[in-house]
């Protein structure tokens, strides 16, 4: 007799159907499992034979063998104790093999039989709802696997509680959807004094989802308007949290098993290497970039990245996907971020102060931002100096504007976005939100600038030599200030403050 489980694995955010086959017969007492498991899957056995005897069950004294299926996949994670064990299980008699194949199975067993946490369980959950199954998942797991939907959950906090509930001695209550508290305080915009212009490209950038770069001395509050960020923006919908958590449910963070409805905020070190920023690694696990989805991601120091780091930003920019190919793996994960970087104007950090800048200005300042590719800056929407903050500025007393009344304008602005974008067709499979991702006849029918417009962005298009990118930039950046504005059409004001905060190259 063979028993079958019904478990996944996970390549990205895709989830694979995996057949457990457990078949016990006579021969030499072994237990096999087969099936390209990895190391943590080829343990699952003494973890599984300790479990099942802290529970009073010991394994028969026959020939085992476990097959994962299909053969050619590689299967990693710990998730795959609990399938195996249930397996066994049906396969000695102790659970109804019928009942057990209605079912996909995912945990990590401890050698006491209790389940414990593992990841991935989201998208488990919503795939198994695809497939018209019920769902067995650790306790800790059930509140995240609840937002599936209309499915059966099993959540038992320990194996001997699931088999129980198979007996009918015991009953296992459904999971009920864990949603994260939304009293997340922020720090508030109006701590900061001075640096007007800067505050106001922030409210751009968070109005229509744009890249922004701060440029300014050390001190000048650079960190402190991006840590505001957050703050500013609206919180996810249902579709686009969903979209959020199975993302950082594959990379095992999600906090609790609890759906957040804040942004995403990654603020990786800049001595964070490629794989952590763009994703891959032993298991190709997500990076910075898509644990930002939807979200801001903020490059503070950005010239003190790794230059190879740093270009490899290029493509996800663009297209709104992280790929991570390998040669044994080929995996794509969504990487729809804003990106909001901040940088020194030179190394010593004070080009502009002669009494402390050093001896080898301005051509230090040529040097250090040289570090930073031209493809990458065309790349930034938004590109503004944050100068050093006068003691008169400091002395004044706090402005008035609060995050909550910039907050209220920039919900407006997104809303009419959300209405603009309803019924856009996907972009390389990424759905429009902002206009920020608006590209192509699209931008050219929502963005369309009036002749007066049109003729100031043609002149300064050629005196800037703009790139073809940088000029559809400058258009959905005037398409947000039009919106910020609640006008209907882009004008020649719109255009000019599009401009302003385009980057003029160091020493032209």
């Amino acid at each position: 007799m063979v028993a079958r489980v019904n478990t996944v694995a996970f390549q990205g955010i895709e989830v694979l159907d995996i057949d457990v086959q457990v078949q016990i017969a006579s021969g030499l007492v072994s237990f096999q499992v087969v099936g390209l498991p990895d190391k943590a899957v080829a343990e699952s056995r003494e973890r599984v034979r300790s479990a099942l005897d802290a529970i009073g069950l010991a394994l028969p004294a026959k020939r085992i063998t476990v097959n994962l299926a299909p053969a050619d996949v590689l299967k990693e994670g710990s998730h795959f104790d609990l399938p195996i064990a249930l397996g066994i299980l049906a396969a000695m008699g102790v659970l109804p093999p019928d009942e057990i194949a209605g079912y996909t199975a995912l945990g990590e067993l401890a050698l006491d039989g209790r389940i414990a946490a593992v990841a991935g369980v989201l998208p488990a959950a919503i795939q198994a709802s695809a497939h018209d199954r019920g769902l067995i998942c650790p306790a800790a797991c059930g509140g995240e696997a609840a937002f599936a939907g209309d499915v059966e959950i099993l959540a038992p906090d320990s194996i001997l509680a699931l088999v129980n509930h198979f007996k009918g001695t015991q009953v296992l209550t459904p999971p009920e959807p864990a949603l994260a508290a939304d009293d997340v305080r922020y720090p508030d915009l109006a701590d900061i004094k001075g640096q007007e212009t800067a505050k106001r490209a922030l409210e751009v950038a968070a109005a229509g989802g744009h890249n922004l770069l701060m440029v300014g001395p050390p001190g000048s509050g650079k960190s402190m308007l991006a840590q505001r960020l957050p703050g500013l923006l609206p919180p996810l919908d249902a579709a686009e949290a969903l979209e959020v958590s199975m993302i950082h449910s594959v990379a095992g963070e999600l906090a609790g098993g609890k759906i957040s409805r804040q942004r995403p905020y990654r603020d990786p070190h800049h001595s964070a290497s490629l794989p952590a920023l763009i994703g891959g690694g032993l298991r190709s696990k997500p990076g910075e970039v898509s644990l930002s989805h939807l979200g801001v991601l903020f490059l503070d120091e950005l010239p003190e990245f790794q230059r190879p780091t740093l270009e490899s930003l290029r493509q996800p920019i663009e297209s709104g996907r992280a790929v991570v190919a390998r040669a044994n793996r080929h995996v794509t994960y969504p990487a729809s971020f804003q990106l909001v970087a901040a940088m020194n104007p030179c190394r010593c950090g004070y080009l502009d102060d002669p009494a402390q800048a050093c001896s080898r200005a301005p051509k230090c300042a040529a040097d250090y931002q040289s570090k930073i590719s031209g493809p990458m800056f065309d790349r930034i929407d938004l590109h503004v100096d944050v100068p050093a903050v006068s003691a008169a500025d400091l002395s004044l007393p706090p402005p008035s504007e609060t995050s909550a009344d910039v907050a209220r304008r920039i919900a407006a602005a997104r809303a009419v976005q959300t209405v603009r974008y309803a019924g856009a067709e996907p972009v390389n499979g990424v759905t429009l939100r902002t206009n920020a991702q608006a590209d192509g006849t699209l931008l050219e029918d929502v963005a369309a600038p009036d002749e007066a417009g049109r003729a100031l962005l043609t002149e300064a298009a050629d005196k800037l030599k703009l790139t073809a990118r940088g000029y559809h930039r400058v258009l959905r950046v005037a398409r947000t200030l039009a919106d910020m504005a609640g006008a209907e059409n882009v004008t020649r004001a719109h255009i000019a403050e599009a401009l302003s905060y385009r980057r003029v190259t160091f020493g032209r």
